[in-house]
């Protein structure tokens, strides 16, 4: 494992529910990481191809357009989209975290790619539990999603939004060591900023280790399209909260709002063994003879067939 990792949180729009187009954006920036010299990039929330606003501020009845829109643009995996993300992130040289739209059969899931540096897809997590209007969209994962990865830069985990909200996936991830952790969010929700700081920097000290949040910024052109929805004053441009936070909970870049950009820093693992050394979560400062978690890793079916 190195000692110092170069990380990026980019933060910015989509090209509202066009998959190609968005896919092209997203290969453009994780090659202009990879060029500043980045060895893992994040990207927001459901990026490819956006977050479905209009289930927040529309009235149900009136999505259908909406929802069939997000079908049709959703990404499979594997499909030509992952093999274009895959294809950039090996230009670049790069391990990145994209957040999806992804489809399998007739349900969409809020989910996170996982892409090597050699273009290898790492594997995928799903959002454990769409939040509030979300669950109008998107389906729910399970104990597959609360895994972590090995990578020569240390123990790569991640989680969605108001998944950091539960102590128990939060120590899913922390208790098998993870090092340098991926927030995403959908970005253009200004009165969750809050919330996002409180979730990351906490987060870091949690875990004694490194947080790269990532969130999408909201465009005119987005509530515009949303039409009456959009323009009721519920949404406002701008609105991201980017940053990359040390297990102390410092800031090491960020936030950034409202404007598109690549945050990047240089993350010393040495801060990491400084914490440990006082709060080792799922260490020394563990009592499994108290209190320990049980993961169900089964994968959730409908349909199993024996034979004789």
């Amino acid at each position: 494992m190195t000692t110092t990792v170069r990380v990026a949180a980019a933060q910015m729009a989509p090209v509202f529910l066009d998959r190609d187009a968005t896919v092209e954006k997203t290969c453009r920036a994780m090659v202009e990481a990879g060029r500043n010299g980045a060895q893992l990039v994040a990207f927001p929330e459901t990026f490819v191809p956006g977050y479905p606003y209009w289930a927040l501020v529309l009235d149900p009845l009136s999505t259908r357009h909406w929802s069939r829109r997000l079908f049709e643009q959703s990404v499979e995996i594997p499909s030509p989209a992952t093999e274009a993300l895959c294809g950039a992130a090996r230009e670049a040289g790069v391990y990145a975290v994209v957040g999806l739209d992804e489809r399998e059969g007739g349900t969409l899931y809020n989910t996170q790619l996982f892409i090597g540096p050699g273009g290898e897809t790492m594997g995928r997590r799903r959002k454990l539990v769409p939040t509030s209007q979300e669950r109008m969209v998107w389906g729910r994962g399970d104990g597959r999603d609360l895994t972590t990865f090995d990578t020569p830069h240390g123990k790569l985990g991640a989680l969605i939004c108001y998944e950091h909200s539960n102590a128990l996936y939060r120590y899913a991830l922390i208790a098998q060591g993870e090092e340098i952790h991926v927030a995403n969010w959908p970005g253009g929700l200004p009165w969750i900023n809050g919330i996002i700081d409180a979730a990351i920097r906490h987060y870091a000290f949690e875990a004694q280790a490194f947080v790269v949040n990532s969130t999408a910024v909201l465009t005119e052109e987005i509530i515009a399209a949303l039409g009456s929805g959009g323009s009721a004053g519920r949404l406002k441009p701008g609105g991201g909260y980017s940053a990359i936070v040390a297990p102390t909970g410092r800031f090491l870049a960020g936030p950034v709002e409202d404007q598109e950009t690549i945050l990047y820093a240089d993350c010393d693992f040495g801060l990491i063994a400084d914490m440990k050394m006082i709060v080792d979560s799922a260490g020394h400062y563990a009592r499994p003879d108290v209190v320990r978690l049980v993961v169900n890793r089964a994968a959730h079916r409908p349909l199993e067939t024996t034979e004789d």
